[in-house]
């Protein structure tokens, strides 16, 4: 019995393990509509729905390790603390997954399972999308970031929508395996292909961008350089061969300015000097103390004539640029590259304007999140400029996988992106998540991109976050009728007993 019970238990970890490939670097996008399907069926075949829960709990786990394992350095053994915390969320999920899924299957349960499921699921997403937990990394709506159609699902409920339209779909495949019936079978492979097309469907059928100018935009990638002052000059060599290419923006990767701007006045000179070479302004990052010893991440616009606006970092990474309970965890990560000194945090966003153009600054982190550029949009954003540096992960998945959140977030907003990666990747995508431009961890040069600003008018901008909302309210009606069923039969086995014994 106990050997049953590991072997499920391991079974869920590697199957969970394997969902993984969904996301860069492999980008196995199609494996997401039915790369569920091996996990559900593991969990849906455990004797209890306790044991199910653990089956989950573990299957999550091992996705989370595997889609994070470049943490390691950072977070060391907490990595592995963080990732059966994480799983932990999903194992209401393989509970109800038992329950639904079991035999005898009927067709209504088969279909109440590819609603509830999917509900539990992004329900545990937005759980672990706390920022203190990590934010929502590797969601799984976003492993269609390099599949436009598909993706479009995200702007009518952001990407809480597309994980809801996987989980169904795989749902539904895992029922047409377990169900006996033709009819049953017939009728889950159709919800199954409903659910994949509801994506492409939109995305031809929807609005289309509205007109709107082209902006040619440099993004600067000078690589992975450990000397700050080195680092500096190399993107300044780099967007000084950028003069005579008719530029409207300049857009430098995270942590490359060397010193707090405002208190080196030489410093900011010279880059006021090279944005008049280049004839345009330079979007900078300053990753240094002020004079007062706090130390943020700040996103600096710096025209001709100096400073134009900044942006200040509102959300930070636990581990790499705050502790969270220091005073508590900072003995437990003395040993790996967990920040030394906490990050201050910004007030909020703001836009900032270059020509005719208005900016959203996001950094690195705060491409994951999909309330950040929605409240930009709200400001006036035209484009979305996200500014990273991943380069402690150096040749890793984690930045493919910053890189790409970014075409999710410009397909919830309807707004075009692009995403500056001081050693890779960098990458822009228009307001329909169609990508214009990559280059890989290994590119060192400058790259001008031509991004189109015609903005998509999306129902996700408008409504926000009322796929979470639909998910609570069917898990809540489910507890309530899987609650009055239960009553039911506690009161019938008694009834059953007293007229057998008659």
């Amino acid at each position: 019995m106990r050997g049953r019970r590991a072997a499920g238990l391991v079974a869920g970890f590697g199957f969970g393990a394997l969902l993984a490939l969904a996301f860069p670097a492999p980008s196995w996008w199609w494996w997401a509509w039915v790369g569920a399907v091996p996990l559900l069926l593991v969990v849906r075949a455990a004797p209890t729905a306790w044991e199910a829960a653990a089956r989950a709990w573990c299957g999550l786990a091992g996705y989370v390790l595997t889609t994070q394992y470049w943490l390691l350095p950072s977070a060391g053994p907490l990595l592995a603390v963080l990732a059966a915390g994480l799983g932990a969320l999903w194992a209401p999920w393989g509970w109800a997954a038992q329950r639904l899924l079991s035999y005898p299957l009927t067709v209504g349960r088969m279909l109440a399972a590819t609603v509830v499921l999917p509900s539990a699921w992004v329900l545990a997403e937005a759980a672990r999308s706390w920022p203190a937990l990590g934010g929502p990394w590797a969601l799984l709506g976003a492993s269609q970031w390099n599949q436009p159609s598909t993706l479009a699902s995200a702007s009518l409920g952001g990407v809480w929508l597309t994980s809801f339209l996987l989980v169904a779909a795989n749902t539904a495949v895992a029922g047409a395996i377990l169900h006996h019936g033709v009819r049953g079978r017939v009728i889950a492979l159709l919800v199954a292909v409903a659910c994949a097309a509801v994506g492409p469907t939109w995305f031809v059928l929807g609005p289309a961008p509205t007109a709107g100018s082209t902006v040619r935009v440099a993004l600067v990638q000078p690589g992975d350089i450990t000397d700050a002052g080195a680092r500096q000059k190399a993107g300044e060599a780099l967007t000084a061969t950028l003069a005579g290419q008719r530029l409207d923006l300049v857009v430098w990767g995270e942590s490359s300015v060397a010193v707090d701007l405002a208190s080196h006045p030489k410093a900011l000179a010279d880059l006021a000097d090279l944005s008049r070479r280049v004839d345009a302004d330079l979007l900078v990052n300053v990753d240094a103390p002020t004079p007062t010893g706090a130390i943020y991440k700040s996103a600096v616009l710096v025209g001709p004539h100096g400073s134009v606006g900044a942006y200040r970092k509102v959300r930070l990474v636990p581990f790499g640029e705050y502790v969270p309970l220091r005073p508590l965890l900072g003995s437990i990560t003395r040993h790996t590259k967990a920040a030394a000194a906490d990050r201050g945090r910004g007030s909020g966003p703001v836009v900032l304007r270059t020509g005719t153009l208005t900016v959203g600054p996001l950094i690195s982190f705060e491409a994951l999140f999909s309330d950040l550029p929605r409240r930009e949009v709200q400001l006036g954003a035209q484009l979305l400029a996200y500014q990273s540096s991943t380069s402690t992960y150096q040749g890793s998945w984690a930045q493919p996988q910053l890189a790409g959140q970014v075409a999710v977030r410009a397909v919830e907003v309807g707004r075009p992106a692009v995403h500056v990666g001081l050693s890779g990747d960098s990458a822009a995508f228009d307001a329909r998540g169609r990508q214009l431009v990559w280059r890989p961890g290994g590119y060192r040069s400058a790259t001008v991109v031509s991004v189109p600003l015609g903005p998509v008018s999306t129902l996700y901008q408008r409504l926000g976050d009322w796929v979470l909302a639909l998910a609570v309210s069917i898990v809540a009606c489910s507890c309530v009728v899987s609650a009055r069923r239960s009553r039911r039969q506690a009161v019938s086995v008694p009834a059953i007993a007293a007229g057998a014994s008659r």
